[in-house]
C-alpha cells in the first residue's frame, strides 16, 4: 500500500499550516503492526524534507505531538514487510486532534 497518495497530498496543500488553529484536522492516519496498538497521526506535511507534524499514541510512552519522517516510515516497511506500516484508508480527514485525544475515534 502506498502510505502518501496524491489524493492526500493534496488535502495536506489544501489544509496548509495548522500551527494556529485550536483544534486542526487530522489528514492522515498511519499504523504499524510492529509496533501493536501505535498510531501516527499526520496534521500537516512537508513536501520538501517528506517530515510530517503530528500526534503519536500507544508507544507505551507518553502521547506527544511531534515530527515523523516518510523516509523512514518507507525505510522500516522495506526492512520489515509484512509488519511494516500502513496508511488508515478508511481514515475520514475531518476528525480533529480533540477527538483523538478524547477517544471518540482512534
Amino acid at each position: 500500500m502506498q502510505l502518501l497518495t496524491q489524493e492526500i497530498k493534496t488535502k495536506f496543500e489544501k489544509s496548509g499550516s495548522q500551527e494556529d488553529v485550536e483544534d486542526p484536522k487530522i489528514i492522515a492516519k498511519f499504523i504499524n503492526m510492529f509496533h501493536g496498538s501505535a498510531r501516527w497521526y499526520a496534521i500537516e506535511y512537508n513536501p520538501q524534507t517528506k517530515i510530517f507534524f503530528g500526534y503519536v499514541t500507544g508507544m507505551g510512552q507518553v502521547d506527544e505531538l511531534g515530527t515523523f519522517s516518510l523516509d523512514e516510515m518507507e525505510e522500516f516497511n522495506n526492512q520489515n514487510g509484512t509488519l511494516g506500516f500502513e496508511r488508515d484508508s478508511t481514515w475520514n480527514s475531518n476528525n480533529t486532534l480533540s477527538m483523538i485525544k478524547s477517544g471518540e475515534v482512534y
